[in-house]
């Protein structure tokens, strides 16, 4: 069976998710679908909230958009002043409602819930063991080994259980976990993904973006940090360092595609970033052109930064509809790039006769790229050069991204000049791994670039990538 149309021409990396909490606020389920909401680029194939009013702790979650799932009557089902939410692209387990999260869970430990951005490079080999000893597991996610571990712990209270179970997971994880009077926020050691606090007021809002603290009136006041389990109770916050202290390893990738431009990611504006990673390309990569044009939205501050630094004028050359539903009925007989041309649309008044700097954050497949330097010379551009603002993406991710296999990655298989002349352009410029470092003021290493490089920071993974080249 062919996957929706809306998925046939996705050529982007997705996140895994992202999560959102609310303590002590006493409309938390409101304020946590809000910011769901504002985090519905990190996550679209289903999404969930748990709520707490400390007499009992509810659930609701399903396949579909934030907007779609939370009406106003599934909202008055859960009552409470803490809440936590999750919207979901899987990079683990199936995509089915009953992986959908938070999960919840009532064991010996008290009923809980817990909502995961990440991914756990050793949950196959941990849910093995765990089933042998006689554990159930309800779903094929990855998360629930965590609430097994949990459940399993000798530890005597819960915070000991959650150290305990972490220290037996590796790979990436920022996790939200409710019970009916507490909230916990935790980050791996080594920090991949991100997590950050914010403050409304007397109530505390935990979120994987700070696009999220900008719709609630919230103020940021500091991330997470790595190796950190942070406890909200009526008490007030109390820091746990339960993590061996590791090198950091920050997804670099966050700060070229998957946040917010107008977030604080691991304490960086994600927009500084993209327009210096566009500045620092028209430095690497220059060329006799007239204009600049993104691919959109993505594209967007690259392309502003490209502009500046080479004295071309920008201009939205292509514009993306962002009303596109689900699923499409597309004509029987075949339109050339059809789900493309849903998604972009050419300004023939701006691009005809024009030499084009088509400016993009990545090229995974190369089909995408393909057909819109095609679309972009049927509008007329006597010339399109393609700039990236990235290194060519070499190797897949395996924490908590959504990526090919190292064989689907065109630059993994392809030189720059064969992937030049697969899409069609006049010239190809990526942006060199110092050059992105540069932009990231990453001085000392602290982010992770392992899908430009194919060296990863965890063992476990070193050896599977090892493993596996040694058979092909």
């Amino acid at each position: 069976m062919n996957p929706p149309l809306h998925l046939q021409d996705d050529d982007h990396f997705h996140d895994h998710c992202g999560v959102v909490g609310v303590f002590g606020h006493p409309e938390a389920s409101k304020l946590t679908y809000l910011g769901l909401y504002a985090l519905q680029h990190r996550g679209q194939e289903s999404a969930g909230i748990a709520a707490s009013d400390t007499a009992d702790l509810r659930v609701y979650k399903s396949m579909g958009l934030v907007e779609e799932i939370f009406r106003a009557d599934v909202l008055a089902q859960l009552p409470g002043d803490l809440a936590i939410g999750h919207t979901r692209y899987s990079t683990a387990g199936e995509t089915t409602v009953i992986n959908a999260q938070p999960i919840l869970i009532d064991c010996n430990k008290g009923k809980m819930a817990l909502g995961h951005n990440g991914n756990l490079t050793n949950a196959n080999e941990l849910r093995r063991k765990l089933e042998h000893r006689g554990s159930i597991f309800q779903t094929t996610s990855d998360t629930e080994v965590v609430v097994h571990l949990i459940a399993r712990s000798g530890a005597r209270n819960l915070p000991g259980a959650i150290a305990d179970a972490l220290h037996q997971v590796e790979g990436a994880y920022s996790l939200l976990l409710l019970t009916r009077d507490e909230l916990y926020a935790i980050r791996d050691p080594r920090g991949f993904r991100p997590l950050a606090l914010g403050r409304l007021g007397s109530s505390w809002i935990v979120a994987s973006e700070t696009c999220a603290f900008d719709l609630l009136d919230a103020e940021y006041v500091r991330d997470i940090e790595p190796g950190e389990m942070l406890r909200i109770s009526r008490s007030g916050l109390e820091s746990i360092q339960f993590g061996a202290d590791k090198p950091h390893q920050y997804c670099i990738f966050e700060h070229v595609y998957f946040a917010r431009p107008d977030s604080l990611v691991f304490g960086r504006s994600v927009n500084r970033s993209r327009e210096r990673l566009g500045r620092l390309l028209a430095k690497e990569h220059p060329v006799p052109a007239d204009i600049v044009v993104p691919v959109p939205d993505s594209g967007v501050p690259a392309a502003i930064g490209y502009a500046h630094e080479s004295g071309l004028p920008f201009s939205m050359g292509l514009i993306r509809n962002h009303y596109i539903g689900r699923t499409f009925i597309e004509p029987s007989q075949a339109i050339r790039s059809f789900g493309v041309k849903l998604k972009l649309n050419p300004v023939r008044q701006l691009l005809e006769g024009q030499r084009v700097v088509l400016v993009d954050d990545s090229i995974v497949r190369g089909t995408t790229s393909r057909k819109i330097v095609r679309m972009v010379r049927e509008a007329g551009a006597v010339e399109v050069h393609m700039r990236i603002s990235c290194p060519p993406t070499v190797s897949p991710c395996y924490y908590g991204v959504d990526t090919p296999t190292r064989e689907e990655l065109i630059a993994s298989q392809h030189s720059v000049p064969e992937i030049c002349e697969y899409i069609g352009a006049d010239s190809l410029g990526y942006l060199s791994l110092p050059k992105l470092r540069e932009a990231v003021e990453d001085t000392d290493s602290k982010f992770c670039t392992a899908c430009y490089t194919g060296v990863y920071p965890t063992e476990l993974v070193q050896l599977e990538v090892a493993g596996t080249r040694g058979h092909e």
